[in-house]
């Protein structure tokens, strides 16, 4: 969408810190988790578009925070057409984002929290695919923040309901079913709408937050294929910050003089 883009010369951010890629490790006590298998069939929950909140992220075409670079506040389904020839790094000024591997927003997914990802690896660590050619911001509901995964398909079999925390591995606490279909029922967002607490969900295909990311916002995925799983695997799963509050695994741009 060209309407959505400012391209304009502009001073490489200074970055400080370490990125550690997706890693994470919450501080927080043992996860509520719950093994089941009974059938759920609470209704379906809408999806919501973001109401408030402002996004805005940099896209530059080279490594490291140079050459051309591109701001964008809004949904852009194909970086190509709107006149981007690579996404070499990223810049995340506002709000957590999502990219995809292919234009029409398909393909591998990329989670982007605030702060800046100098090179391809920093945004994921599948060794699949590097390249972004559509981005879209994250969508944002208020309230509580649940997710529930389930072994087969219409959320049939053992499922895993996890509550207000992160799971680095399912295996750990007595889960090594296949992943489905889930279902995410709500979340929680604080006043400054450019400061978010508790947003979605990203599953992860391997244990440590590795391996390809599927995105989850308040919804149902009946299958594996709605959340864009070829294979129906998830084995871990975290919570998406705002790295103002969370600043594990993402560099940030230093304090102006």
């Amino acid at each position: 969408m060209r309407d959505c883009w400012v391209a304009k010369p502009r001073e490489p951010p200074l970055v400080h810190g370490t990125n550690h890629g997706h890693k994470r490790v919450s501080g927080n006590s043992t996860p509520t988790i719950l093994l089941n298998m009974a059938t759920d069939h609470q209704g379906s929950a809408a999806k919501q578009q973001p109401s408030g909140p402002t996004f805005k992220l940099v896209i530059y075409e080279q490594e490291n925070f140079q050459g051309c670079c591109h701001e964008l506040s809004g949904v852009c389904t194909d970086l190509q057409e709107a006149g981007v020839e690579k996404v070499g790094s990223i810049l995340v000024l506002c709000g957590p984002w999502v990219g995809y591997e292919k234009a029409g927003c398909t393909g591998e997914q990329f989670v982007l929290e605030k702060g800046g990802y100098p090179r391809w690896d920093s945004w994921t660590n599948s060794r699949h695919s590097g390249s972004i050619a559509a981005l879209r911001p994250v969508k944002v509901d208020s309230q509580g923040h649940k997710i529930i995964l389930y072994e087969n398909p219409r959320f049939t079999g053992k499922k895993i309901e996890i509550v207000d925390d992160d799971v680095p591995s399912f295996h750990a606490h007595g889960y090594q079913e296949k992943v489905s279909a889930v279902r995410v029922q709500n979340g929680r967002q604080l006043t400054d709408p450019c400061i978010f607490y508790i947003l979605s969900w990203v599953g992860y295909q391997y244990p440590g937050y590795r391996g390809f990311q599927y995105l989850f916002e308040k919804g149902e995925y009946k299958e594996s294929a709605e959340f864009g799983a070829l294979v129906p695997q998830i084995q871990s799963v975290r919570r998406i910050r705002d790295m103002q509050w969370h600043q594990r695994g993402a560099f940030h741009p230093a304090a102006s003089s």
